[in-house]
């Protein structure tokens, strides 16, 4: 057996062990080009990848070249000898590269003066007809090497890791979509968290409105009061999202969600073995926030040891993992909300001073929806289109009476609550119009639409005639033949209920 033949069944067996033993691709890539330089000479030996969806190749592992060298290894489809080889599917050998022009040294790892003895190989890597990449190396031209047994045996070594680069551009591949999507959710967020998309008409949040364009683009810490179901989380996102930070993440937490023996780990983490079954280091929502903004929902239920740590924290932008001597630095935005009197804590020392006054630096009050009546509707009509897009349906509109009723009621689960009774009409609606009797029983009590608690049969179907026939009626512009048609119920029916209820259908022929 020839010496190259020994050579080659050692390189084989070596490159084969380390495919089989290693669990790390890029470890094992490394090490075959490792393997190729000690026992066949080979230097310079690079593995690129070639990315379908942007048509440029990159060196992803290479051997006796700085990272510098590295990065600087990219070609475009066809671009040098490497793109050609990607772009063909053949391997290329150029005797001398100081003699071929496509032969580019974009890596400038080799010198002038070396470049007439060093010959070059490239072959691709597939897998089938699909290119994956390439396996390259310098040799230096001595009279007993043969460069065509170079490339055949380049090409088995091609063939045996081409799995392997598979892999690599596939998990590439997946990281760039995952990047994109990322990308994409967060300019959703932003567009949709925009403060001009902030439904409001009252006085009182126009006022909100332009405290929260004020505090924005700063990184003060905000204090969010108000009635539970007002939307403070959802002014802390509009906060953060108009923000320098909004490229940063934006991190809740609840702050009576969790035991008070869990908020410390939660909030700052721990270290291993902190404690029995911390078995590794966690990262903590303060750490997990490093850049961005965390929003401190129910501040004022914060266990009072947790107080002086979230003090320290404000004060020297650093705090502890549980168990941990060493501190950690974080650049975080802090908002807090509470629905409660944190004034009335402070006096009954269940609230520290100090850390009020630190959080209070820029404090916002969001008023009952009872005290901005002028936003129910255009809240209401904000959520029935929304859940008439999430549930396919095609409501247009709230009847006037259905109106009357989401205005009087004294909403004492605020915007939540007006939300979520607008989602369910939109459920149960198998109309094109929203209407009392969509609505539920605890907004038509005696307080909430001056009705009695309890109705006879002969009341209830009158309240439902009497807003049926005004509704076509508005819809006609006072035209009782097209408002009897449109009630599917004859001329003489109609113009028979409407005297009995003492409806005037002149009323309606001026509007729209």
């Amino acid at each position: 057996m020839h010496n190259r033949e020994v050579q080659e069944l050692s390189c084989l067996y070596e490159i084969a062990k380390t495919l089989s033993s290693s669990l790390n691709v890029r470890e094992s890539l490394q090490e075959i080009l490792a393997i190729l330089a000690e026992k066949l000479d080979m230097r310079r030996g690079t593995i690129t990848i070639f990315n379908p969806r942007t048509k440029e190749i990159q060196i992803e592992v290479a051997h006796g070249l700085s990272e510098e060298a590295r990065k600087r290894g990219r070609y475009r489809l066809g671009e040098g000898i490497t793109g050609q080889v990607v772009a063909t599917g053949q391997p290329i050998v150029v005797p001398a590269i100081s003699e071929d022009p496509r032969f580019l040294n974009r890596t400038r790892s080799r010198k002038e003066a070396e470049k007439e003895k060093i010959s070059f190989i490239c072959v691709p890597i597939k897998t089938g007809t699909k290119i994956l990449g390439t396996l390259s190396v310098d040799r230096v031209f001595t009279s007993d090497i043969s460069l065509e047994e170079d490339v055949r045996f380049l090409t088995i070594i091609a063939g045996l890791i081409a799995q392997t680069v598979a892999n690599i551009q596939a998990i590439q591949e997946e990281k760039e979509r995952l990047l994109e999507e990322n990308l994409k959710l967060k300019q959703e967020l932003k567009g949709k968290y925009r403060l001009d998309n902030f439904v409001c008409s009252s006085s009182r949040m126009q006022e909100v409105l332009q405290m929260m364009e004020r505090v924005a683009p700063s990184s003060a810490t905000v204090l969010i009061r108000g009635e539970s179901g007002t939307g403070k989380s959802l002014i802390a996102k509009m906060i953060h999202f108009n923000s320098p930070r909004a490229s940063g993440p934006f991190v809740t937490i609840s702050c009576t969600a969790l035991p008070e023996n869990l908020i410390e780990s939660e909030l700052f983490g721990y270290e291993k073995g902190a404690f029995t079954g911390a078995l590794a280091r966690k990262t903590g929502l303060f750490e997990k926030a490093n850049g961005g903004t965390i929003f401190l929902d129910e501040i004022g239920d914060l266990p009072l040891p947790l107080q002086a740590k979230l003090l320290h924290v404000i004060q020297e932008k650093e705090f502890y993992r549980v168990g941990g001597t060493h501190p950690v630095k974080v650049d975080v935005r802090i908002i807090a909300a509470t629905n409660r009197n944190l004034e009335e804590l402070v006096e009954q020392g269940l609230f520290r001073e100090d850390l009020y006054y630190r959080l209070n630096v820029f404090p916002l009050y969001l008023p009952p929806l009872r005290e901005r009546k002028t936003d129910i509707i255009p809240l209401a009509e904000f959520f029935l289109e929304k859940y008439s897009r999430l549930y396919n349906k095609k409501i247009k509109r709230l009847s006037s009476p259905a109106i009357d009723l989401l205005v009087q009621y004294h909403w004492p689960g605020n915007v939540r609550e007006l939300e979520n009774v607008i989602e369910r009409a939109v459920l149960i609606c198998d109309e094109e119009v929203i209407r009392s009797y969509h609505l539920p029983q605890s907004l038509q009590t005696a307080e909430s639409s001056h009705t009695h608690a309890k109705k006879s049969l002969a009341q209830a179907v009158k309240e439902v005639e009497v807003e049926l026939i005004i509704e076509a009626l508005k819809e006609t512009k006072g035209n009782q033949s097209k408002a009897a048609k449109l009630l599917d119920t004859s001329l003489r029916i109609l113009n028979y209920k409407i005297k009995k209820y003492g409806i005037d259908p002149k009323a309606f022929r001026s509007r729209v």
